[in-house]
């Protein structure tokens, strides 16, 4: 995958927060546009339903401006597990994505929450490293994360966090501070960090990604993300709610 698939990607995952108990039965949609330094850069969409105890979620993030422009990048992904006691645990996920001038394909299914990599296209070699899957028991999967994030919570819930993530080869963490109200809504700190599978290259270019993600009541006794700011590779980032 390209470093600016990579970075649109990053800039949506390092907003994941997966420790908030899940509302039951409840369904959600919603769309962001992602800016790069004020320029639009590209769209994130992602759906998810919740019922008794399992839940389904998917996920599009798609290019556009001049990012498009320079290289049409396309993720799309798909995530089905169980919410029992508050906490996700998928039970498959698979991705596609398209650079433009490569595809990849990604599929785990999950064993007692231990993560099974059924295809991971480009095959992995000897010498890209990255973490066994077999240690990576009560990680989640991306889009898992991202719909733990994004969807509308009980406003006590609003800003709760402790997840680590795994893609099949990397794993990272994902960490938020104290909710801070401005009389409209709350803002919440937090701290995307690469922590294993990265390469040399990727941990001396940057290692952690400070953000801030904005709620706003929605009147129901929810919360919703409606803003998500954060420093990139490209420099800062906003994920804004349409």
């Amino acid at each position: 995958m390209t470093i600016v698939a990579r970075s649109l990607l990053a800039a949506t995952f390092a907003v994941a927060v997966a420790a908030a108990p899940a509302r039951a039965d409840q369904t959600d949609s919603a769309v962001f546009d992602l800016t790069l330094k004020g320029i639009h850069a590209g769209t994130l969409s992602v759906s998810g339903a919740i019922s008794g105890n399992s839940y389904v979620a998917s996920g599009v993030l798609k290019s556009g401006g001049l990012v498009a422009i320079v290289k049409k990048v396309r993720y799309d992904a798909r995530s089905r597990g169980t919410v029992r006691n508050g906490r996700f645990t998928p039970s498959r996920y698979a991705e596609d994505a398209d650079t433009g001038s490569r595809q990849s394909q990604s599929v785990m299914d999950y064993r007692a929450g231990v993560p099974q990599v059924k295809t991971y296209n480009p095959p992995r070699t000897a010498d890209d490293g990255g973490v066994n899957p077999s240690s990576q028991g009560g990680t989640v999967d991306p889009l898992t994360a991202l719909y733990a994030a994004l969807r509308d919570v009980p406003e006590a819930e609003a800003c709760s966090l402790a997840v680590y993530m795994f893609d099949g080869k990397r794993r990272s963490q994902v960490v938020l501070g104290d909710p801070k109200s401005d009389g409209k809504g709350v803002s919440c700190p937090g701290e995307y960090r690469r922590l294993e599978g990265f390469s040399p290259r990727d941990m001396a270019e940057k290692s952690r990604f400070p953000f801030v993600m904005r709620l706003e009541p929605t009147g129901d006794g929810r919360m919703r993300v409606v803003e998500i700011s954060m420093d990139t590779l490209y420099g800062k980032g906003r994920l804004k709610r349409r």
